[in-house]
């Protein structure tokens, strides 16, 4: 875990993300979150160079707690299913120099077969200021089904965009 963490702060500057950092609460939080489903590594020589994560949709919270009651709202009506049928990639990150390799598509590729094999639909939320993200997920067939605005998001910023995969 601690190599996680300090990947994840290590690639924060130029991704900027997570948005806020440093975090209000522990970086274990945001990378191992309440209602795991199941997470992956990615290793190079041993040593690890990106991460994802998922989480049910059902009762999950963020890693600082707050309730995501709005993107629930959005995502069972995308998918047309209740919360319990739905899972969160809800991290995804890369060592620094580790983009553009196809790292990140097999890493998101993996936590999408793994919620597909399980039944459930998949869902995610983007920041619309990060629109490399955006435009990774909307190739891969991810489609934007409404905004939402956490408490933690400062004023002058967009409304956080919540996606499926259909």
């Amino acid at each position: 875990m601690a190599a996680l963490v300090e990947v994840l702060g290590a690639q924060q500057p130029t991704s900027r993300y997570p948005f806020t950092w440093p975090l209000p609460f522990p970086a274990e939080r945001f990378i191992a979150r309440d209602h795991e489903l199941a997470a992956w590594v990615a290793e190079v020589d041993g040593a690890p160079v990106g991460h994802v994560s998922i989480q049910s949709v059902e009762g999950a919270t963020g890693p600082d707690g707050l309730d995501g009651a709005q993107l629930r709202t959005l995502w069972t009506g995308a998918h047309g299913r209740p919360a319990a049928q739905l899972a969160i990639v809800s991290a995804l990150f890369l060592a620094p120099g580790m983009t553009g390799q196809g790292l990140g598509g097999r890493l998101l590729d993996t936590a999408v077969a793994w919620i597909h094999r399980a039944g459930m639909g998949a869902c995610l939320d983007a920041l619309p200021k990060y629109s490399d993200a955006v435009a990774f997920y909307e190739r891969r067939g991810w489609v934007r089904v409404g905004r939402v605005r956490p408490p933690w998001l400062p004023a002058d910023e967009v409304d956080v965009i919540a996606m499926v995969l259909p």
